[in-house]
């Protein structure tokens, strides 16, 4: 309810609210699955996504699955005008594509896997709503491609915490569709030395870089969230969606023709000797660790 307060707060500066406070505290009951906890609170129309999967929101093919979903229901919620991202497991956001998923398995199931990679991408990156990623948390691979596909970054000021595309670093190559949203976001000459070494940006960093937009104490992420979506939905939504549309269809629409040719490519690479090698290297350095 703080965050609530928080935003009915900014909105009302805004001269954005017409209700009382007391019709606008009205909310759907919690949708809790598995791996998404989801609170729409309907009368401000901002719903909390939290990545619930310890110990690290990895996307496993089930996670990406509910994430989807979850995200179309609230995109056809009509009371739903933004969504704020974030996660309930402490220090991490999401550590990424989940290993498991792209070692000892099928073509078959790497083909799924990754159309499942492509569907969450898709979804986050072309929605309606305003998206803000409240990054509480490590943020890299995966999870760095789900926060700079959202509209805004604010990040936990917190030295230990990291985000970028490191998948250089575990012998994987970023897809051209994850290439072109971090390119969007900080420009290519970044971008090339990003992917290439395979950077992890900590949060100071990461604002200089601009992958991150903002940075606050780790205790105020989702209040200042709050504060920033209040922001953003004052502009008047069709307005505001077809802006959105002119700077992202021309990157969204590159992946739609070449979907299956980016799957077909994804399962060549992964099923390479060379590459189940690395991947099985890294999971049994993983082990180690945990021990």
């Amino acid at each position: 309810m703080m965050i609530l307060s928080r935003l009915l707060g900014c909105q009302e500066q805004l001269g954005f609210l017409h209700q009382s406070k007391e019709e606008l505290t009205d909310s759907h009951p919690v949708v809790c699955n598995r791996n998404i906890l989801v609170e729409l609170e309907e009368g401000v129309g901002v719903a909390v996504m939290k990545m619930k999967s310890p110990p690290v929101n990895s996307l496993s093919l089930d996670f990406l699955t509910e994430f989807s979903i979850s995200l179309e229901k609230l995109e056809n919620d009509r009371g739903c005008r933004g969504v704020i991202l974030t996660s309930a497991v402490p220090k991490i956001f999401s550590a990424g594509l989940d290993i498991k998923e792209m070692c000892g398995k099928s073509a078959e199931h790497y083909a799924e896997f990754w159309r499942a990679v492509q569907e969450m991408w898709l979804k986050l990156y072309k929605s309606n709503m305003v998206t803000i990623a409240a990054i509480n948390g490590n943020c890299p691979a995966g999870g760095c491609l789900m926060a700079v596909s959202c509209d805004y970054r604010i990040m936990a000021e917190n030295p230990k915490y990291s985000i970028g595309l490191n998948e250089t670093q575990l012998g994987i190559v970023a897809p051209f569709w994850f290439k072109d949203t971090i390119a969007n976001t900080i420009g290519h000459r970044a971008t090339e030395r990003s992917l290439q070494l395979g950077l992890l940006y900590s949060a100071s960093d990461a604002l200089k870089i601009g992958i991150v937009d903002e940075l606050v104490p780790e205790e105020k992420v989702l209040n200042a969230a709050a504060a920033t979506m209040s922001q953003w939905l004052a502009i008047p939504d069709y307005a505001r969606q077809i802006s959105k549309s002119m700077m992202r269809k021309p990157t969204l629409d590159r992946l739609l023709t070449h979907r299956e040719s980016d799957i077909q490519n994804f399962v060549s690479f992964v099923t390479k000797d060379s590459i189940q090698k690395s991947l099985q290297t890294y999971m049994e350095s993983l082990k180690q660790r945990k021990g």
